[in-house]
């Protein structure tokens, strides 16, 4: 892409042709980023309708409670409600593990075209139920089929966009999982559950048409030796351009496959493979592979993320998601509970567009603790507010009965502002290139896990520790998640993936800017001179390619999730 004209010198006005050419750039990265935006949202249907699974729950467990007036056909007890809204769950990491191994042999696109469709079965199984076990089905279905589009939705935005629009692009998934549940609950404002499962059918159908008009992955293509297809969706990809135009991105994607190949084949060059042979000679038979997932580098990641995740579904916003409807009747909310639950999704949606917006300027260190001690504040606020009315009738008027719903609009809010998305952001960043693959399979599941177990576990904590008691404890697992990533959390905005894993190797300080500045001055001075000492060259710039940016190492990635 041409670069920009330079500004008039002494602040004066450009001129009229230098004008037209910074139109004409502006007009060619529009372009450029136009086809991007068009598959990564064809990609993003597919998000939207996963992010309904999650909202489905919400709007069904009033009508299919047991004592309900729903007149259903299906009444559940307390421990099979709370068995439906968890089994999805628990399912997806099941899906993760087979995502890599099946995307891989038949491409992203066409992977997310038939992840598509024990979706569309899962909606019309839910339409038709008409007994527990077709409900658990319909679940275990939606929970692998989120499982299984993991790989190829992952990797696909990553190998078709440019690296100033990754970014970008990458962070539109969370905002289309909370729209998807939004969605949910609008529609479950005017619609029965059986007729929103029907309405839902619709929409995979819909991501999987569009797919059609979207390329293949350009890496994968030539990954497969299909060198004229993968040109054919670069030229697509860069603004419907002639081949000409991509040919050196096409030869940098090939030559970034080929280098991988000889070092996966032919062990790379002699040093690394006389180097891995000596430290597999030194160990143990079996040890080597276990090597990288015992050290600093791995540990201290992955519990940082481990304890994000628990957090996030511990402090009261994933049962506050699923048992909106009963919460909100419990409390006394002065409007009708299907309506709050629309306002929850909006401040859900509010939130994640906040942090999407204001995590770059921000950081993540600040918007992390707003929204751990708000939502903290907010549930231990409404945990006293339940607590001096608990011993009043449930029918009774109650006063400042708007105070509790309040709060918990704004716990949904601080949460998706921060604490919510914090984990999975930092999956993509905070793991070395060597165990990211499983890294990121193995973060993934653990937050699954805590999701289900907080679902699982709401009825029971009710009826140990009372509404009052379950949300004091959601605030004091916000006030002590917060300490702990006070102490944990380093700044990763704005940092390169190398400057993150010198945090974590002690070879920085990303909590502490003047720590930082005093640490790499230190380990700097004596790099220097050794760099001057042989010539060494300086350290390259940022990569101008998908292929070759070094963030990606993306067959690991799927075939490890």
């Amino acid at each position: 892409m041409t670069a920009p004209p330079a500004p008039a010198e002494n602040g004066g006005a450009a001129p009229a042709d230098e004008k037209g050419a910074l139109d004409k750039h502006k007009i060619k990265a529009l372009r450029v980023a136009l086809p991007q935006v068009l598959a990564t949202s064809a990609k993003n249907l597919i998000l939207l309708g996963y992010g309904m699974t999650l909202g489905f729950p919400t709007i069904t467990i009033p009508a299919i409670s047991a004592g309900s007036d729903s007149g259903d056909v299906l009444q559940l007890t307390k421990d099979q409600i709370s068995w439906f809204s968890s089994i999805n769950l628990i399912c997806v990491p099941v899906g993760c593990l087979a995502s890599g191994p099946l995307t891989q042999p038949i491409g992203r696109k066409r992977s997310m075209q038939f992840i598509n469709l024990p979706f569309i079965a899962a909606w019309l199984v839910f339409h038709f139920a008409s007994s527990l076990t077709e409900l658990y089905l319909a679940l275990v279905l939606v929970g692998l089929a989120g499982g299984l589009m993991e790989a190829p939705v992952l990797t696909y935005v990553a190998e078709i966009t440019q690296p100033h629009l990754r970014g970008m692009l990458s962070a539109t998934s969370s905002m289309c999982v909370i729209l998807g549940v939004f969605v949910q609950f609008l529609l479950g404002n005017f619609l029965p559950w059986r007729t929103v499962a029907a309405v839902n059918a619709c929409f995979p159908a819909i991501a999987a048409i569009s797919l059609f008009f979207v390329p293949e992955s350009p890496y994968w293509l030539v990954s497969k030796g299909r060198v004229r297809e993968a040109e054919r969706s670069l030229c697509w990809l860069r603004g419907w351009v002639q081949p000409s135009a991509v040919a050196e991105e096409l030869q940098q994607l090939r030559d970034s496959l080929q280098q991988k190949h000889k070092q996966l084949h032919m062990g790379g060059d002699k040093e690394a493979a006389a180097a891995a042979a000596a430290a597999a000679a030194a160990t143990p038979r079996g040890e080597a592979w276990w090597r990288p997932y015992t050290r600093r580098t791995f540990l201290q990641p992955y519990l940082l993320v481990a304890v994000s995740f628990f957090v996030g579904h511990f402090s009261g916003m994933t049962t506050l998601q699923t048992y909106s409807v009963s919460i909100f009747t419990t409390l006394g909310a002065p409007i009708d509970k299907y309506v709050a639950t629309l306002y929850l999704g909006l401040a859900e949606l509010a939130g994640t567009l906040v942090c999407v917006i204001l995590v770059h300027w921000a950081g993540k260190r600040p918007l992390t603790f707003v929204s751990t001690l708000g939502c903290g504040a907010c549930f231990t606020a409404v945990a006293t507010y339940a607590y001096i009315h608990s011993g009043a009738d449930a029918d009774a008027a109650r006063p400042h009965a708007w105070l509790p719903l309040t709060l918990l609009l704004a716990s949904a809010f601080l949460s998706h502002s921060g604490i919510r998305l914090l984990p999975w952001i930092l999956i993509g960043e905070v793991y070395p290139a060597a165990v990211r693959g499983v890294a990121s399979g193995a973060s993934g599941s653990i937050g699954y896990i805590f999701s289900f177990a907080a679902n699982k576990s709401y009825f029971f904590m009710l009826e140990g520790l009372t509404l009052w008691g379950t949300f004091y404890l959601y605030g004091a697992v916000a006030a002590a998640g917060a300490v702990f990533l006070y102490f944990q959390l380093p700044e990763t905005e704005g940092r390169t993936l190398h400057e993150i894993q010198q945090h974590y190797s002690r070879e920085r300080d990303l909590l502490s800017p003047r720590r930082d500045e005093r640490r790499r001055r230190r380990l700097q001075q004596p790099a220097l001179a050794h760099a001057h000492a042989h010539g060494d060259a300086p350290a390259r710039g940022p990569e101008k390619y998908a292929a070759t940016n070094p963030a990606l190492v993306l067959d690991d990635v799927e075939s490890r999730l």
